[in-house]
């Protein structure tokens, strides 16, 4: 499946390619992107084109700090109806939340949450970033994408926000001292995704200048046509806990903080999907447990604990429950079938 992501985002790549020296226009037709699509508000162009395209001109243009030159230029109206919403926001917290809520509507690809702070400060959070195309190693799309973020809470929470420091998914492709006097905060490269490491109390702060009309107008128009079935909340709560599930308690309070929204909010919106909590997570873990058995050779005692059972006995029980046969004979089967076709097929078990 194709990600797709507006053309918007590279709105000023031409001109600025040409200042470099270069030819904008021949560029992006080189990844199949034309300048009239990247000047559309509608226009819709593969996110990995996007990406090759940033790489391309970083390095025949002898610019490797090219992503962020270009947020530089760019105006968070490159979001297109999501930074009405952003910007008229009540307070940052809430403008976070439309943010996570959302910014599917700029790039398919991309997911945006609150998380613990990654250095353990108990008075900070971490504003993560993840990008589906960064498995690709594209810094210079790492770079846009963590310019624009920078751009957007400088909006909303201030020119002086109080960032503690931005950590990157690349080594430092151009000198670290671009980055430190572009983010005017310290820099950690290399590390798993986009992580901006902000003041709690920042998500309190209210939105200056925010107008309610503009946005209650722009989240109703994003409602109402972005409603895709692969963004309901029920999907958007298993990712969540997707990336939780091997690492940390993925319980209802830390997937709302992730989601940026109150616990009974949360509960509320999986209510009206006719689902819960405890459904989504329960899936989530029987997938889980299924592809480690299959697909691994962890022990069983290392599944119980990565499924965040306490007993093996538990995942005995569970896998009973889903499937109908122990969890052995889920990896037996699999094991038959790389050399004999003799094997079990396991289906889940019904739960009506």
């Amino acid at each position: 499946m194709v990600t797709t992501a507006r053309a918007a985002g590279l709105r000023d790549y031409p001109a600025l390619a040409d200042e470099l020296g270069g030819d904008g226009a021949a560029l992006l037709g080189r990844f199949g992107i034309t300048v009239a699509a990247v000047t559309n508000d509608e226009a819709i162009i593969p996110a990995e084109s996007i990406g090759w395209a940033l790489e391309a001109a970083a390095t025949e243009l002898n610019c490797p700090d090219f992503g962020l030159r270009l947020a530089a230029r760019q105006d968070i109206d490159v979001l297109g109806p999501l930074a009405v919403a952003v910007a008229n926001a009540a307070t940052v917290g809430d403008a976070l939340e439309f943010a996570s809520r959302f910014v599917f509507t700029h790039n398919g690809g991309i997911s945006v949450g609150l998380i613990e702070d990654p250095e353990g400060e108990p008075e900070a959070i971490g504003l993560e970033y993840r990008d589906t195309a960064a498995a690709t190693g594209f810094a210079q799309g790492a770079g846009l994408s963590a310019g624009t973020i920078h751009k957007v809470l400088r909006q909303v929470a201030g020119e002086d926000y109080g960032l503690l420091s931005i950590h990157l998914p690349h080594p430092p492709v151009a000198p670290k001292s671009l980055y430190i006097e572009y983010f005017g905060a310290p820099v950690v490269f290399d590390s798993p995704y986009v992580v901006f490491r902000i003041p709690a109390e920042m998500l309190a702060r209210p939105i200056a200048g925010s107008n309610h009309t503009l946005r209650t107008i722009s989240v109703d128009y994003l409602n109402r046509n972005f409603s895709d079935q692969d963004h309901t909340m029920s999907a958007r709560v298993r990712v969540a806990i997707e990336q939780l599930i091997t690492t940390a308690k993925p319980d209802i309070a830390t997937v709302a903080r992730m989601l940026i929204m109150h616990e009974r909010t949360l509960q509320r919106a999986l209510a009206a999907e006719g689902t819960t909590f405890n459904d989504v997570l329960d899936g989530t873990r029987r997938d889980t447990v299924y592809r480690l058995l299959r697909e691994t050779d962890l022990p069983m005692s290392q599944i119980t604990a990565l499924a965040g059972l306490r007993e093996q006995s538990a995942l005995t029980r569970v896998v009973r429950r889903w499937f109908g046969v122990t969890p052995q004979q889920i990896r037996n089967s699999a094991r038959a079938q790389h050399g004999s076709p003799t094997g079990i097929r396991v289906q889940p078990v019904s739960r009506e």
